[in-house]
């Protein structure tokens, strides 16, 4: 979760200079629109089909202290994964125009269609060098290594912010795009001090195709293919409903997203990541009661920091965006765009954290078929939905970018009430009782936040963004610290000993 955090900052440190930069204009749009392809084919063969696939079989192997089989299954996974995302982004590389014209940004203009599939070619790198770094961060978080793959992805805005500072000047948007390849590469080297000290460790040219795990990896990731593919696509329908739109709006809502995942990279991300392969181990010992205890205790713990996360956000969005983003080329009208699709993206907040942790769930139980149906279900309402409300939302006189993070939201929070009810019928109970307490005790502690910070936002009025956004921060968070305290709320007790302990370590 600290490596998240560190995550978030350079996150925001990144996104704060792009807007200063570029503001939510056409070139800031051509970028947002070329980066869709490469996040696609990075989701699909490298990303997390793969990994839901590979980090169970992976663990089963070790679990059995089948070392042998477990790296040549590692070795043949990245020996393919290279050669299918070469092979594709080649051909991508080839054809970027008709790709761009055809099916990312078919309705722009003639001249953003060509800068669109300018950045396409230099942005098709990073998939390649991902496909690797993804997998690397599989076999780490198997082996309980959790801090390298975490700080990954701070290397990767790293590389966005050297990008935007040292080439942008001169380059453009070409400079961000080619940051963006400068990224993916410390992001790939980053871990590798902590492959070179894995135990038993060893690299084979095989790929591993009469292999029976690797063979197993392909039956589990197969399903996922699916449902990555109709998330892939919701996101193609958002480029292509938003460059409809008034310009700027395929910004706003990249920039609405990337906010509301900051809390859920570090309160849902972070978590599901360090369970899956404890989930994996426990399924392949057969010990289904403490996966089920482990799987509750979770979803307690998730709810515990993104019911205040989802209340707090909402009601300091316009403060937070303006404190961190207005200036430059970022002015009032792109504070306003921004705020609008935050304001929807964050009410999806606390069913985007709560799939992270049931989809891995599945994964663990090698089941991809049951969270993948239910998740392209889900997102072909998204799509149905991304059609029609952004003309409903324009109908009642709103901003129509405000449709496409609703439908988002709502498809989300469906797809997470079905995987609970699915999941419960699979584990025969996931301890509802308990985590039905926990999320009260949250609930009624996240009220009074609220209230607090309401009574905050009236007081201030109109006063310096910076004192009204860090006011309400610092204010919303001491009264809920105070009351889960006061509620006598487990997890809060547990994290404050854990702290002091680690504390009085370093002493």
């Amino acid at each position: 979760m600290v490596g998240f955090v560190l995550s978030n900052v350079t996150s925001l440190v990144r996104t704060m200079l792009t807007g200063q930069i570029f503001g939510v204009g056409a070139a800031l749009d051509a970028f947002n629109s070329a980066l869709q392809l490469p996040n696609i084919l990075f989701s699909l063969v490298a990303g997390g089909a793969l990994a839901s696939a590979f980090i169970p079989t992976f663990a089963e192997l070790l679990e059995k202290d089948d070392r042998a089989r477990a790296w040549h299954l590692a070795s043949s996974i990245v020996n393919l994964v290279t050669i299918v995302l070469i092979v594709i982004c080649g051909l991508t590389w080839i054809f970027a125009e008709q790709v761009v014209t055809h099916i990312l940004v078919p309705k722009s203009a003639f001249d953003q269609q060509l800068l669109t599939a300018s950045l396409l070619r230099i942005l098709l790198l990073s998939p390649i060098i991902f496909g690797i770094s993804g997998l690397l961060m599989g076999i780490l978080n198997t082996h309980q290594k959790f801090l390298l793959p975490a700080l990954a992805p701070t290397m990767y805005w790293a590389g966005m912010i050297f990008g935007l500072l040292a080439l942008s000047p001169t380059m453009g948007i070409y400079g961000l795009a080619w940051g963006a390849v400068i990224g993916a590469g410390l992001h790939l080297l980053v871990q590798v001090p902590g492959l070179l000290r894995l135990p038993g460790r060893r690299y084979s040219l095989s790929l591993g195709l009469h292999l029976p795990a690797v063979r197993e990896v392909g039956r589990l990731m197969a399903p996922r293919l699916l449902g990555v593919a109709v998330v892939q696509i919701n996101f193609l329908v958002n480029v292509i409903v938003a460059t409809s739109l008034q310009e700027g709006s395929l910004s706003a809502i990249d920039y609405g997203f990337r906010i509301m995942t900051m809390p859920q990279v570090v309160i849902a991300q972070a978590i599901a990541i360090a369970a899956l392969p404890t989930f994996s181990a426990q399924v392949a010992r057969g010990e289904m009661e403490d996966m089920r205890r482990s799987l509750a205790a979770t979803l307690r713990g998730i709810l515990l920091l993104a019911l205040p996360a989802t209340l707090g956000l909402i009601l300091l969005r316009q403060p937070v965006i303006a404190m961190f983003y207005q200036r430059g080329e970022f002015g009032a009208q792109a504070t306003q765009m921004v705020t609008w699709a935050l304001l929807w993206y964050t009410v999806g907040l606390v069913g985007h954290s709560l799939v992270e942790i049931l989809s891995r769930a599945f994964y663990a139980l090698h089941d991809t078929k049951t969270p993948v149906l239910v998740g392209t279900a889900a997102m072909s309402l998204n799509v149905v939905l991304s059609f029609t409300l952004p003309g409903v939302f324009e109908s009642v006189g709103w901003l129509p970018l405000g449709g496409l993070p609703l439908a988002n939201s709502i498809a989300t929070t469906l797809e997470m009430i079905v995987l609970i009810v699915l999941m419960r019928r699979q584990l025969n109970g996931i301890e509802g009782g308990y985590v039905l307490k926990g999320s009260l005790q949250s609930a009624l502690a996240t009220l009074a936040m609220s209230a607090a910070l309401i009574i905050w936002l009236r007081a201030v009025g109109d006063a310096s963004v910076w004192l009204v956004g860090l006011g309400g921060i610092a204010i919303g968070g001491a009264v809920y610290a105070v009351l889960v305290f006061a509620l006598k709320v487990p997890e809060a007790r547990e994290l404050l000993d854990a702290g002091l302990k680690r504390i009085r370590a370093r002493i």
